[in-house]
């Protein structure tokens, strides 16, 4: 079973923290920070989960203006690369990192489907793809959004989780784990089962790792793992 921390008071998470880091970027991505972007405290938990040795080198996916990748490599030796479909939030990113002198941080405008996920050690997803079937639950329409996506990058990024090596390390914050293969077992679970993290234990079995076997496993139950959509 995996470890859980004693649980937290969301009031904890969402602190006067997360209202100082944040006036390092424009007031109309202040405004979307306590939905879509990820608050202080669950970032420097996640990334002292994630960087193992100096140098790990994390891929955030979806990282949006950055405050994960900017929180963590102010806090570790790690090396930290954010993705973002969306150029404004890309420039918003590296502003701020030029800002806060961070030399152990990128971010890339680019898709999920053209990153080598080979060039990364660890990676962090804090619900990337979920605005693609909450359609009213979104930053903005300048990207393409659908449920077909929302399968399509999920899919995708768990074939390439699952060539990762073993021992490979991810670390997902709230969402349902759809990206999160069989091959990778949860060893922690923080702030009421939020934050969790992954690590692959074997080498994946082919004909079980398909979406299609609802392995989504974001809540914990009394039978183990499972989505909250399967117990709705």
């Amino acid at each position: 079973m995996p470890e859980t921390a004693e649980a937290l008071d969301p009031d904890e998470v969402t602190s006067v923290e997360d209202e100082k880091f944040d006036r390092i970027y424009p007031a109309q991505i202040r405004e979307l920070s306590s939905v879509f972007w990820t608050p202080v405290a669950i970032a420097a938990e996640a990334a002292k989960l994630l960087v193992t040795t100096p140098g790990t080198h994390v891929l955030d996916i979806g990282c949006g203006p950055g405050k994960f990748c900017l929180v963590a490599a102010s806090l570790t030796e790690g090396r930290f690369t954010g993705i973002e479909q969306r150029g404004d939030l890309v420039a918003a990113a590296a502003a701020a990192a030029a800002e806060l002198s961070l030399s152990g941080v990128q971010f890339l405008h680019a898709n999920v489907m053209e990153i080598a996920f080979a060039d990364y050690d660890a990676f962090y997803l804090f619900n990337p793809f979920e605005e693609n079937i909450f359609g009213g639950h979104k930053i903005d329409s300048s990207v393409p959004l659908s449920p077909e996506l929302f399968k399509r990058y999920s899919s995708h990024v768990a074939t390439e989780l699952a060539a990762r090596p073993v021992g490979t390390r991810v670390v997902t914050y709230m969402g349902y784990a759809d990206e999160i293969p069989a091959c990778y077992s949860c060893e922690s679970a923080l702030f009421r089962d939020d934050l969790k993290l992954w690590v692959k234990n074997r080498e994946p079995d082919l004909a079980l790792e398909h979406l299609t076997l609802s392995a989504t496993r974001s809540y914990r139950g009394s039978i183990g793992w499972s989505s909250p959509r399967n117990s709705a």
